[in-house]
């Protein structure tokens, strides 16, 4: 009676370890023995060859993680996601806690499935996920290892860059502070140079012309008028 009544229960499962979305698990992710979709890569516990600075894969399905750790299918397709849909059955709704328990026993010891042979395949898929997650972190360590190296070698490179262009900067500064005191210099050598002038040129107007301006226009202009 249970054995008939947990198999047309299951009618049109693929096998054991196809879980349902019931199970919180992609009833869409493609079964173990397709080839992997883009983007995918074995979930074996074997790290494969490539750079550590390759951006990790996104992690593969659940299916395709029990299928690379060679999970073998229980006799008669009985495993933990079988008794996981049991336990939710509709047969099994409004059943106490004590009453479920009793009855999978019974259906399950009258389809001939071993309890031990379930928890071995609950803990081998628990086992399963665990080392992929493990090595997905390690991916991830080594990745973010290999993008810290490379900001690293970025930044350096940045300063370097910086610090040659300040220092360009400061040369141009440097340039036109130079530019402006050789011209401040030279301002006050003309004004030295034009008094020199303006003091010879006085010479040329009579002493009594009651020069008071000694600017050279000045001058010039005292001695034109002189010489009317």
């Amino acid at each position: 009676m249970f054995r008939k009544w947990f198999d047309s229960s299951h009618e049109g499962e693929d096998g054991i370890g196809q879980p349902s979305p019931r199970n919180g698990f992609d009833s869409q992710a493609p079964a173990a023995s397709e080839p992997a979709g883009r983007g995918e890569t074995p979930a074996a516990s074997s790290n494969p060859a490539g750079s550590a600075s390759a951006v990790p894969p996104a992690p593969v399905s659940f299916e395709r993680i029990y299928a690379d750790a060679a999970i073998e299918e229980r006799r008669g397709g009985y495993g933990v996601f079988k008794l996981g849909d049991m336990v939710s059955s509709a047969h099994l709704a409004g059943m106490s806690a004590e009453a479920k328990h009793c009855a999978v026993l019974m259906a399950l010891e009258a389809a001939g499935a071993k309890v031990e042979d379930l928890l071995q395949d609950a803990v081998a898929r628990k086992r399963a996920l665990n080392d992929y997650e493990d090595m997905l972190l390690e991916k991830l360590r080594r990745f973010e290892d290999s993008k810290a190296a490379e900001n690293a070698q970025i930044q350096a490179e940045l300063d370097r860059i910086s610090h040659e262009h300040m220092a360009r900067i400061q040369d141009n500064l440097d340039q036109v502070a130079r530019a402006q005191d050789d011209l401040r210099a030279w301002q006050r050598r003309k004004q030295q140079e034009a008094q020199r002038i303006t003091d010879a040129a006085k010479f040329c107007v009579p002493q009594d012309a009651g020069l008071h301006d000694t600017t050279l226009v000045a001058v010039l202009e005292r001695a034109s008028a002189s010489a009317r």
